[in-house]
């Protein structure tokens, strides 16, 4: 296709937006609804998938160190699970620290502590967070066979669940998005086609004086991607506002730094905003050149 050619099905794009525009507000409308609600659902996703990341990394790995451990071991065993990786924080107690822990846990009964003798009877421990529950296997194994370790104990069944749980949003997701996806462009499909039929006879009359298929096909293509443009500027709009306003009333009295704090407007609108311009485009441009197809096979 030439340059001049394709500017003239771009032009020829936004004029039949001008001809029809009882058809254009309605598959922008069409497409706003499904983009929103796509929206809706990829936000949800993206705050749920971040809150279960960190609850996945909530629960501790406790490491124990062995009674009387030697003071180059433990020094050892310490740098070598900060080298890993895997592990994002790491708190280190003494037995004197262990000791008033679970002593204040007592409450009103911790006095029957107070001639215990934590130095020969508490190890020093580490409390181990990782970056993904499913590693959590292979952590504790490596460090099981760290110098002066005793014990290793983890809450590996919480770890199993959310990791199970996350894996459940993100196919729940992806499965949301295609339907929402299959829905609105067969809803696109057939609002562009209530303006292909209008125009069926200087179709042919086209085809019939040489017009190739592609020349009359692009300029209805071209337009339903200017229609799922629209809707996706506008769809963007409504779910930043709408999260703003939820935002800020869910998260007045909460801290960002919690587990379950929601992800901030500006961190979430360009992804909102791509999501739909790629999908609404997608939906409009693939639509149109669906819907027009019969209609070029004269």
């Amino acid at each position: 296709m030439s340059i001049k050619t394709f500017f003239n099905s771009i032009r020829e794009g936004f004029s039949s937006l001008r001809r029809h525009p009882f058809v254009t507000v309605a598959s922008i409308t069409t497409i706003l609804l499904m983009l929103i609600i796509l929206s809706v659902f990829f936000v949800f996703s993206a705050n749920a998938r971040v809150i279960m990341k960190k609850l996945g990394q909530q629960p501790p790995i406790e490491v124990y160190m062995k009674l009387n451990v030697a003071e180059d071991q433990l020094a050892m065993a310490e740098q070598l699970i900060r080298e890993d990786t895997r592990i994002i924080e790491i708190v280190r107690r003494s037995p004197e620290e262990n000791y008033y822990s679970f002593k204040a846990n007592l409450g009103d009964s911790q006095s029957i502590l107070d001639e215990f003798d934590y130095n020969n009877y508490l190890p020093y421990t580490f409390s181990v967070r990782i970056t993904d529950p499913s590693l959590a296997d292979e952590v504790v194994s490596r460090l099981q066979t760290l110098p002066g370790v005793s014990k290793v104990s983890s809450e590996s069944r919480v770890m199993r669940v959310l990791e199970s749980v996350g894996h459940y949003v993100n196919i729940g997701t992806a499965g949301a998005s295609v339907l929402l996806f299959v829905i609105a462009l067969f809803i696109i499909s057939t609002m562009v086609r209530l303006s292909v039929y209008s125009r069926a006879n200087e179709i042919e009359i086209m085809k019939f004086v040489g017009a190739t298929n592609e020349y009359i096909r692009m300029p209805y293509i071209i337009e339903g991607g200017i229609i799922g443009f629209i809707s996706a500027i506008c769809a963007w709009a409504v779910t930043v506002v709408l999260y703003k306003v939820l935002y800020t009333n869910m998260m007045s009295n909460v801290d960002v730094s919690s587990f379950y704090a929601m992800l901030p407007t500006r961190a979430i609108m360009w992804w909102v905003l791509g999501l739909t311009l790629v999908t609404g485009i997608l939906i409009g441009g693939i639509g149109s050149g669906i819907s027009v197809r019969k209609y070029i096979k004269v």
